[in-house]
Formats: C-alpha cells, sequence, structure tokens
C-alpha cells in the first residue's frame, strides 16, 4: 500500500487536473489586516544546510513554475507552517516567553531528521513541494502541541484545527487566473527528483504578510534532539 505522503499526493493530483482556475491567493482572511501579525511555528529554510532545496526551487522558479499568476517566493521566505498560536494582539508576553522555555526540553527528546523534498504538487492556490517524511515532522508538531497546553494554563486547547497537511509553497497565486497552461507546465515535473534536506531546529516566528509574501522575524529558534 502506497504511503500516506504519495496517497495524498495522488489524491491532490487529480483534484487539481479538475480545476478551471486559480485564485489569489493573498486575498484577506477573516481576522488578518494589513499590519496584524501572527505567531506560528515553522521549519525554515534560509540557513546553508538548504542549498539544495535552494538549488531545486531555483532551477523550478526560473522554468515552468513562474508562470500565468504564480509568483515565485523568494529563498529566504520557503517555509513549512507546522502550529499557529494566535495574532499577536492576541497572545501575552509571557506565554511567549514560556512556551518556547518549555519546548526547548520537551523537542530535546524528538530527534532531527533529514526532510526529503520533491515531487511537484499543486492546487488552486498555490505549487509546491511533497514533503516525506509526515510522521517526523508531525513528531515534532505533536510535541509542541502538548508543550502549549501543559504550560499556558489558560489554554484548554490548541489553537487551529486539528488536521495537519505538511506542504512547502514554492509559488503563490497572485489573482485569479485560467488554470490550463500552468496546469500543461506543473504535469511536466510530475517525476522531479527530490532532494534531502537536514532538520535539527524548529522555529517559532512572528508572521506578517502585508506585502503579498509571508515575511517572520524569528522569536526562537528551538533544537531538536541528537539523532
Amino acid at each position: 500500500m502506497p504511503a500516506p505522503e504519495l496517497e495524498s499526493f495522488a489524491a491532490r493530483w487529480e483534484e487539481f487536473v479538475r480545476l478551471e482556475r486559480l485564485v489569489n491567493h493573498w486575498r484577506w482572511r477573516p481576522d488578518w489586516s494589513v499590519g496584524r501579525s501572527f505567531y506560528t511555528w515553522s521549519l525554515t529554510f534560509d540557513d546553508a544546510t538548504a542549498v539544495l532545496l535552494h538549488d531545486l526551487v531555483a532551477r523550478l522558479q526560473d522554468g515552468p513554475v513562474g508562470v500565468g499568476s504564480l509568483e515565485p517566493i523568494p529563498h529566504r521566505w520557503l517555509h513549512l507552517t507546522m502550529q499557529g498560536l494566535g495574532f499577536t494582539d492576541e497572545v501575552s508576553d509571557d506565554d511567549v516567553d514560556a512556551i518556547p522555555r518549555a519546548a526547548t526540553k520537551r523537542l530535546a527528546t524528538v530527534p532531527a531528521f533529514d526532510l526529503s523534498l520533491g515531487l511537484i504538487e499543486a492546487d488552486d492556490e498555490a505549487t509546491g513541494l511533497l514533503v516525506r517524511p509526515w510522521s517526523a515532522v508531525s513528531a515534532v508538531r505533536d510535541n509542541i502541541q502538548v508543550d502549549v497546553v501543559d504550560v499556558v494554563d489558560v489554554w484548554d486547547e490548541v489553537p487551529e484545527r486539528p488536521e495537519f497537511y505538511p506542504h512547502v509553497s514554492i509559488a503563490y497565486s497572485n489573482a485569479d487566473f485560467p488554470i490550463g497552461r500552468i496546469r500543461e507546465q506543473v504535469a511536466l515535473l510530475r517525476d522531479l527528483d527530490s532532494v534531502a534536506i537536514p532538520i535539527t531546529t524548529v522555529q517559532l516566528i512572528r508572521l506578517n504578510r502585508d506585502n503579498q509574501m509571508y515575511e517572520w522575524e524569528v522569536v526562537a529558534d528551538v533544537p531538536l534532539g541528537s539523532r
């Protein structure tokens, strides 16, 4: 039986081929507004250990990915979102200090791992890379979730929906746009070779999207355990 990642990959492609148009990823969502930022745990890929990913993304962005309404993501803003905490005006400074401190102890028991990024996939808002193994990323996320509830007494549950789909986007759609040519170009990349990136830390970031780009500052950089 195929791994869950490959089952999802196949199902998402079937959904993608039925699409007629891309939509604007940068439309304003509920609660978001200019100047408002959000705390979220993510894996980021802006250091030297991610050079293979940067090379891969550069090849894709110089080729067929940057067509139509697809706007490439600069390498420094590549990321894998794991767990949101909340808007910065709704999360106390005490909580923002306490959660990473506790996470440092808990995540020291979660081994560092290699993340495979490759096989290209898409939906109506973005084009990205298949992430494997989900289990390793989920282990990090699960420990963060336990940490949040244990440390922050006033939080009965972790925010955001329980469903989790690990992904790394490399381009977002910036307009409502016919999908035909884009789908043809993405189809040419279905057998893309993957690259392996070492994951040794996880970041709590302060995220902003005012400039039609996810931009952030790192609030805490928490190491994982030894392999």
